[in-house]
């Protein structure tokens, strides 16, 4: 199944980048210190490369088997794992590059710290926090972001250098900006208080394409944007034509 390539997306993201000066003029922020990540989730390469091309090279993957067959047919991309990241994929994201969004358990830092000292490497990470203890959404505690932090700062090759979340989804009735901008708010908290003792924390990932205004204005520098750049998702994970691992 190979997935169309959505004809308008350079002008879908320049009308991502008003959005974006917009809520940054709003709240009084410079633009350059946000990153838009176009999440190509479902998307083929060919809809990736339209990103890059029109300026947007820093793109979001879900899932390690599907970036893994996207990537070698991107030019120019910075790549994000912003998925869940499962221990036994970690050999094959660590040392690529990748920023890793979505760490939220010790064991995982244990193996990527393993798998970077392998490689004389260092792997940048992002601590994914469940703001809302929402049982649907992955992230460690609040209460656990401490020790987590502790953990890392102790693994050789592991540098943290931001938190992420993912809010609950909002009430089918509410305005999805009110609605999430509490938890945007607890997680730049959770960041400012944890700052002094991890100067590194200097990034936010929070922020999608219905709540992108309440992210930008609690502070997001990452945001994932993805079908305000590449249109509705396709009905599952892009794959070659011949490539069953993904099936």
């Amino acid at each position: 199944m190979t997935a169309e390539v959505p004809a308008d997306v350079a002008s879908r993201l320049a009308a991502v980048r008003e959005r974006v000066a917009a809520a940054c003029a709003g709240v009084g922020r410079e633009v350059a210190g946000v990153t838009i990540v176009a999440v190509t989730k479902t998307h083929g390469p060919d809809a990736a490369q339209a990103a890059v091309d029109a300026g947007c090279a820093d793109l979001g993957e879900n899932r390690v088997q599907e970036w893994r067959a996207k990537a070698p047919l991107v030019h120019g991309a910075r790549w994000h794992l912003v998925g869940p990241l499962q221990v036994n994929k970690v050999r094959h994201v660590v040392g690529h590059g990748v920023l890793l969004h979505a760490i939220d358990r010790a064991e995982q830092l244990v193996a990527i710290g393993r798998r970077a000292q392998n490689l004389d490497a260092d792997q940048q990470v992002l601590l994914q926090v469940n703001v809302a203890d929402d049982p649907a959404k992955h992230g460690c505690t609040a209460d656990d972001l401490g020790p987590l932090l502790e953990q890392a700062h102790r693994t050789a090759g592991v540098e943290v250098i931001g938190l992420m979340t993912v809010p609950p989804l909002p009430d089918a009735n509410a305005d999805p900006n009110d609605a999430t901008r509490p938890h945007f708010a607890r997680l730049r908290a959770l960041r400012d208080r944890h700052a002094a003792d991890h100067p590194g924390l200097r990034h936010l990932s929070m922020g999608m394409t219905a709540d992108l205004e309440a992210a930008l204005a609690e502070g997001a520098t990452l945001v994932r944007l993805g079908t305000a750049i590449f249109g509705p998702r396709q009905t599952g994970p892009w794959r070659p034509d011949d490539d069953k691992e993904l099936r």
